[in-house]
Formats: C-alpha cells, structure tokens, sequence
C-alpha cells in the first residue's frame, strides 16, 4: 500500500455527501478557510488539484477547497503524531463544526486520525509497527471493531525474521477504512458503487509564505510538526 493523507476537515453533517454535490469551489472562500488555519501566511493561488491526487501535497504546497457542507485543508504540517494535540486555533475555526484529522504515511505504516464534536474529542488513534500504540482514546468507531477483534491479523511475511507483524493489524488497511467511513472514499482498494470518486473532487492549490516572505514548508511525521 502507498496511500499518504494529511488531511484535515470542517464538516456540517456527513462528509460524503457534501462531496458527492461538490461543486468548484472560490478562490475567495477557500483562502478564507485557510487565512484561520494558517494565521500569519499569506496564501498565493497555485496550481490546483483532485482530492484523490491532493491528499499528501509536496512540500510548500497547501491544497483546500471551501464546499457546501465541508471545507478540506491537505498540509504535511497537519499530521500530528498525537492528534488530540491540535492546536487550539484550528478547532476554533471549527465554530462549532465536526473536525476530522486523518494522517497516514505509507512509509512508515503509521496511522493517526481523530474526531472532535462540538469542540470535544471523542475520538484519537495514533500507531504504527515501529511507535506502537501513540494514542488511544475514545471508544472505537465501528469500522474499528473487526481489526481490533483480531478479524484483520497482518499475513506473516518471512523478510520480516522470526516475528510477527508489532500491531494486530495492518495501519493502512485501518486507515484506509477510516478514510471510508469519515470522508466517504478510498484511496486504496476497489470503491464500493455508493464510494465518492476522489478525482472528481477539485481542491485548489496555494503557497503560503509567512510574514518573513520565505515559503511555509510542509514536515514529515517525524519532524516534529509545528503549526504555529
């Protein structure tokens, strides 16, 4: 599997289908969605792209779109090891909205995705085979419950020595189910006939330079993300 998310979102009710009636979204609404998510840059439009394409942009490159329903941030600065870290300033920006973080890196095999409802967590898992179990908090959500059951165990590989697999499941396979079950598609795996198609959802895409004029580049997991 090599899906990579840094994705962050404002949902006013069901994710999927606000993306199912997405339309183009305003270069005006989405640098306003942006302005409270990464205060103090200035945003200059950039070559946009699809969401199936735009969920782990390069570096220096922020991809959203303001929609009826839902507004979308993909940013690498966005993939925090403990999501209920989160930094004060992006669940105000939430006014009241369902937030949902979701952060896979492929490389890695590692996991981190998080729910907050009317501004409280109910929900943050963060793992991957190396860190194991980052963070756990919450009641699992359903689409959970078979990986965590021992349903979903990772086939042993025989490159990997004499042990198992570090975790009961694969992160990316949970991942991926995640990215189902809260924005409605996949990036991996055959869709289901009710699945959004991510690449006909259209982000846009900016550069964000801080106040110094420099770029505001984008970190990997282990980077030690910053937002602020």
């Amino acid at each position: 599997m090599g899906a990579k998310t840094a994705l962050l979102a404002y949902a006013d009710g069901g994710v999927a289908s606000a993306l199912k009636a997405a339309g183009e979204p305003t270069v005006e609404d989405t640098a306003a969605l942006i302005a409270p998510v990464f205060p103090g840059c200035r945003a200059e439009p950039t070559e946009g792209e699809v969401l199936g394409e735009a969920t782990y942009p390069p570096d220096g490159l922020t991809y959203a779109a303001s929609l009826q329903g839902v507004d979308l941030v993909c940013d690498r600065r966005l993939m925090l090891d403990r999501p209920s870290g989160l930094p004060a300033h992006l669940l105000e920006a939430a006014a009241g909205r369902r937030v949902i973080l979701h952060a896979l890196h492929s490389v890695s095999d590692w996991l981190a995705f998080a729910v907050w409802e009317d501004g409280r967590l109910i929900r943050s898992l963060s793992l991957s085979p190396d860190g194991g179990i980052a963070e756990n908090i919450g009641d699992p959500f359903p689409f959970e419950m078979p990986y965590w059951a021992g349903d979903r165990p990772v086939e042993f590989d025989p490159e990997w020595g004499e042990e198992p697999y570090a975790l009961p499941f694969h992160p990316l396979e949970l991942g991926n189910e995640a990215l189902r079950a809260c924005f409605g598609f996949l990036l991996e795996g055959r869709p289901a006939p009710d699945d959004v198609d991510p690449d006909g959802v259209p982000l846009l895409g900016f550069r964000l330079f801080a106040d110094s004029n420099e770029p505001s580049s984008g970190h990997r997991p282990d980077d030690g993300i910053r937002l602020r």
